[in-house]
């Protein structure tokens, strides 16, 4: 298609930011991946076809762009630098599958874009290397908005993929292990290493792949009084659950004798710690405390 090498080789990311006098920007998290086996198997974690529309989000100077648009039927990118948008029309131009939005992914309204952009009769996947300082916001803004997609593959900070991933009674293990895995089915893809980028970042990343869940046997009566309850169980984690939810309820001895009522009912110990709870006690715990008469 193009008699140039392929946008994220060495090379040509290093031509292309000579070019430009660019570099990589430290407020907006800016790392550019030049690894292509990464990229390939990036495309392969997320199973893109030409059955598939993708989002993605920061494309930089397009190379990760550039591999979904070969493999996948169109390609959405959410670009909040402008001075990368002439970059990205230059180096995205042989591909007429491609559509740059100069706009942050966070204030986006996501259901009317898709709605413009996309065949509903597509599949809808989210393909990203994400920057570090934001990815907890995205993630979150990803799978609690009113967009189900069928896949969100991202590329995050090693740390935080571990804590996306973590389970009951690990030091990782927290509220948004809770929240994400409540909705999805997490696993990390594979491990990139820091040597893969330009600038390199002081850490390893990992690719994490969400899958909406299929058999919540379970649901939150609300999603988002559940993400705040999560986290108000968590607001101390070395503290016990009775005195979280106190912190939550109130620290009245009547509050404190309904907290304890609420949680045998769930048979929940109060002097459980919120980390050694599964996600299934966190959705019995909202939801009982959500019918009970004496906390409202």
């Amino acid at each position: 298609m193009t008699e140039y090498p392929q946008i994220a080789s060495p090379t040509r990311t290093q031509a292309i930011l000579n070019q430009y006098h660019l570099s990589a920007k430290k407020s907006l998290g800016q790392n550019f991946l030049t690894d292509l086996d990464v990229l390939d198997n990036i495309v392969e974690a997320a199973q893109i076809t030409k059955d598939d529309n993708v989002i993605e989000i920061g494309p930089g100077i397009g190379g990760l762009t550039e591999q979904l648009a070969k493999a996948a039927n169109k390609v959405l990118g959410f670009e909040i630098d402008a001075n990368l948008l002439p970059v990205l029309s230059e180096t995205l131009a042989p591909y007429d599958n491609i559509k740059i939005i100069n706009q942050d992914i966070l204030k986006a309204n996501l259901p009317e874009i898709i709605s413009q952009e996309f065949d509903a009769n597509k599949s809808l996947k989210v393909v990203a290397n994400l920057p570090y300082y934001i990815t907890t916001p995205i993630v979150m803004n990803l799978i609690a908005g009113q967009v189900t997609f069928d896949a969100i593959v991202v590329m995050m900070q090693k740390e935080v993929a571990e804590r996306l991933t973590a389970v009951p009674s690990t030091k990782p293990y927290g509220s948004l292990s809770v929240i994400v895995q409540e909705l999805n089915d997490v696993e990390i893809s594979f491990i990139v290493p820091k040597t893969a980028f330009i600038p390199q970042p002081k850490v390893d990343s990992a690719i994490v792949k969400l899958s909406p869940k299929t058999d919540r046997k379970v649901t939150p009566f609300d999603s988002k009084i559940f993400i705040s309850f999560v986290r108000g169980c968590f607001m101390h984690q070395r503290k016990t659950l009775l005195n979280n939810l106190q912190g939550v309820f109130g620290k009245t001895p009547e509050r404190k004798a309904a907290i304890k009522e609420v949680l045998n009912q769930v048979a929940i110990d109060p002097s459980d710690r919120p980390e050694s709870l599964t996600v299934e006690q966190f959705v019995a715990m909202a939801n009982a405390f959500h019918t009970s008469t004496n906390l409202i």
